[in-house]
């Protein structure tokens, strides 16, 4: 859990907003007393896609043979 106080919570919003997005607990605290929490609404939470990137990545078919630069290694 993270907790910042106000004033850095005014400073690094958007940062603190991205954290929460990305599953951190974000508290923000008064002096030492923890005020408020920020929460992710469900419908801004982003959805993974299995298999997005499907076709994407091509390897060439010799991409693991011997390479001519490494000969003397063998």
């Amino acid at each position: 859990m993270k907790v910042v106080n106000i004033h850095e919570a005014k400073t690094h919003l958007s940062r603190l907003i991205q954290e929460a997005l990305d599953g951190e607990d974000v508290v923000i605290a008064r002096g030492n007393d923890q005020v408020v929490r920020l929460v992710v609404v469900e419908s801004a939470r982003k959805s993974r896609t299995i298999g997005w990137a499907k076709g994407l990545v091509k390897m060439a078919a010799d991409f693991d043979a011997p390479l001519e630069d490494f000969d003397g290694y063998r």
